[in-house]
């Protein structure tokens, strides 16, 4: 996802690393040595809103649905660099998430023959119960 200084979000979008802001913390949580004095938690920020990599359209979109900054955060691994792939690949999917355009339904009708099997089937199941009464006593 991030090579070469430049994350890769869709065909059409590659933020570079230097327009995101880092932060390193302790994780939360039990831990040893190793975990009281390590800053392994990744937040990552990007601002939107300033962002020059943005097409107006790709900015609008953004805004609309994810605000002027978007936030991701990684601690999950032991390591900091781990989190920070991982933190990479969160916000570029997020971004790709915010960006995808859904096509419109188009509305459809059902099909004659599928309209007769439901119809059939439904006689059937009908019958079914029917069978299982009690015969009635209308002598």
């Amino acid at each position: 996802m991030a090579a070469g200084g430049v994350l890769r979000v869709t065909r059409g979008l590659a933020v570079p690393l230097d327009e995101l802001e880092w932060r390193f913390t302790g994780s939360g949580g039990p831990g040893g040595q190793h975990a009281n004095t390590s800053n392994t938690r990744v937040e990552l920020r990007f601002d939107v809103a300033s962002s020059p990599s943005l097409g107006p359209r790709q900015r609008a979109r953004l805004l609309e649905r994810l605000g002027p900054t978007v936030r991701v955060v990684a601690s999950d691994s032991r390591s900091q660099s781990r989190n920070r792939d991982l933190a990479t690949e969160r916000l570029a999917a997020k971004l790709a998430a915010a960006l995808a355009v859904e096509r419109p339904r188009v509305p459809t009708r059902a099909k004659r023959s599928a309209k007769q099997a439901r119809l059939t089937d439904k006689r059937h199941r009908g019958e079914i119960k029917r069978a299982r009464r009690r015969p009635s006593t209308d002598d």
